[in-house]
């Protein structure tokens, strides 16, 4: 691909094609690094789409469905070789009010909305707007989601015993604060396990990632404490599930993902679900947001992988599998499924070579499901907790947000800011189009500056000619549109009553937008009551077209125009 043909290509199942079935020769070789990267990320993909699952306010066997059929039809659909999608800590809280709203069956209504939305943003060719989202509105709303996502898992944490927490984020901390003498000791020592061997497991170096052995000794530790009579709760105690002789099997079901038509599941607290237009009106904010998070983070990690690996993918047809995966994957009871730029880091390097690997991934994670179930019943809830408390550390990027604060133009530690305070304390949607309005305003503002006007009357070397008594020329640098003509033409105009005419040098100029005309126009009728003259030099290619698609002409006696300056002053001499 050229170098931008990435942003404007749509095809369906691009990256299997570019990687499988193009120039590229797809070997047994390269068939059987893809195998290892897959099972490898299949094994970690595990415990966190669980994880994720439990945090989005759904059972944990939904996460894993998730990853199964969303991970499997975007890798085949989609436009990034290297990505593993599945559910992520972006997400949750998106999901979780809608599952306490609605239920699944609304979760899983909305996500269906989400995938159609995509389809349409991939056929509207709107994946070249990633260029456009600054980098301190994408760092300040997945900081302030790490902070929400760290905040739900004190609960569980800490193993407080509240039954439901509250809806606004400051009422979730007081709650918390409030609650936090009714701790439970066995809970506490098994996340500080946990989180403990997180942190320190990478100073070994060993190709295992480090929440696997977190996991495991957590559960080893949960048993241990269970046999000695302090019960910590587990995925078998929280969940439990129906088997096909009508008994409650605990934990998730050993089953494959089974066809059902999503507003048949369940509503809010269990209770049938009642399908209406108006609720399907009511889900779309929700499943707008969804996905324009679902966009943005998966766009977000193709790019990386394009840094990281050389090759590009295609835009548009990344969210044509993005869009797919959310569409087939809730007939199945996967929830929201995106691009995990982790998971996707971590597949590069296990040498993944084309989506074979995350559809391999999927595969795993799908034999996990079947023959893993009853083991995956004894992980406790305190290590999931800190499994995600870990997970939305590494995805706040509090290094880069340091960073930003730091050393960044004012305007855009403002943004990061509004976006990382509104998404905490209000929603990620807000944030994303408060930031996105903040930005565009100082950019404007900072644009708007650039445009100067310097007084050449003097300068010999670019005048040759003397000029009349009471003529001035000057030069205007920087784009004129709407918030710079204004100010511009302005004080043109505060200059004119000491003038009997002007030369504007706009070889400079390389914008000019209808506001600019605007005041032009204004500066000019100004000059022709006063009977003042305004001659015009060097126009660009952009401004001469806009002058021409309004119909400015030549005013006889007021103004005029030059291809050059030597032309113009040649009119004087």
């Amino acid at each position: 691909m050229s170098h931008r043909a990435h942003l404007f290509s749509l095809r369906v199942s691009h990256a299997l094609r570019e990687a499988c079935f193009s120039t590229e020769r797809y070997s047994l070789s390269r068939f059987q690094k893809d195998v290892l990267a897959g099972a490898t990320i299949g094994v970690i993909a595990i415990p966190l789409a669980m994880a994720l699952a439990i945090a989005s306010g759904v059972a944990p066997q939904y996460g894993l469905y998730t990853a199964v059929i969303g991970g499997f039809v975007i890798a085949l659909t989609g436009g990034s070789r290297f990505s593993i999608s599945g559910p992520t800590a972006a997400f949750v809280v998106i999901l979780y009010p809608i599952a306490h709203r609605y239920g699944l069956a609304g979760l899983l209504l909305a996500t269906i909305l989400s995938g159609l939305m995509l389809i349409a943003m991939a056929y509207a060719r709107l994946g070249r707007f990633i260029e456009y989202i600054p980098e301190s509105v994408t760092i300040g709303f997945t900081g302030g989601i790490a902070i929400v996502i760290a905040t739900l898992q004190v609960k569980d944490f800490l193993g407080l015993s509240l039954q439901e927490m509250p809806e606004h984020y400051v009422d979730k901390v007081w709650l918390l604060i409030s609650s936090i003498d009714q701790f439970d000791s066995s809970s506490v020592l098994v996340a500080a396990s946990t989180l403990a061997i997180m942190l320190l497991w990478p100073r070994l170096r060993t190709a295992i990632p480090p929440h696997l052995p977190a996991v495991v000794m957590a559960s080893l530790l949960g048993v241990f404490l269970a046999s000695s009579g302090y019960e910590v709760d587990t995925i078998g105690s929280r969940f439990s599930f129906l088997m096909p002789d009508g008994s409650t099997g605990m934990g998730i079901p050993p089953y494959l993902p089974e066809f059902a038509w999503p507003w048949q599941q369940t509503g809010p607290d269990g209770l049938p679900f009642e399908l209406s237009w108006s609720l399907l009106v009511s889900l779309l904010p929700s499943a707008f947001a969804i996905a324009m998070l679902a966009a943005i983070e998966s766009l977000l990690c193709a790019v990386v992988l394009d840094g990281m690996s050389g090759k590009r993918h295609s835009a548009n047809s990344e969210l044509l599998g993005q869009g797919l995966g959310n569409v087939i994957a809730p007939f199945f009871g996967g929830i929201t499924a995106t691009a995990a730029i982790a998971r996707s880091a971590a597949n590069f390097k296990a040498g993944a070579q084309s989506p074979v690997a995350a559809m391999i991934h999927s595969l795993v994670v799908l034999l996990g499901l079947v023959a893993l179930a009853p083991i995956l019943a004894y992980l406790p809830m305190p290590a999931m907790a800190a499994l995600l408390m870990v997970v939305a550390w590494n995805m706040s990027e509090a290094p880069k947000s340091l960073h930003l604060i730091k050393h960044a133009p004012t305007p855009d530690i403002a943004v990061f800011f509004t976006c990382l305070l509104l998404t905490v304390f209000f929603d990620m949607v807000i944030a994303i189009t408060a930031g996105m309005l903040l930005a565009s305003i100082l950019f404007v503002n900072q644009m708007a500056s650039m445009t100067r006007i310097t007084d050449i009357t003097g300068n010999k070397r670019l005048l040759d000619v003397t000029l009349p008594d009471r003529w001035a020329v000057l030069k205007i640098n920087g784009p004129l549109f709407f918030a710079a003509a204004d100010r511009v033409f302005g004080e043109i105009s505060a200059r004119m009553p000491e003038l009997d005419g002007v030369v504007l040098y706009m070889d400079g100029v390389t914008l000019l937008d209808a506001g600019g005309v605007a005041a032009m126009n204004k500066l000019v009728s100004h000059c022709a009551r006063e009977g003042k003259q305004v001659v015009i030099t060097d126009l660009q290619f952009q401004p001469l077209k806009t002058l021409a698609r309004a119909k400015v002409k030549p005013i006889p006696g007021v103004t005029s125009f030059y291809p050059t300056l030597d032309e113009a002053m040649q009119h004087f001499s």
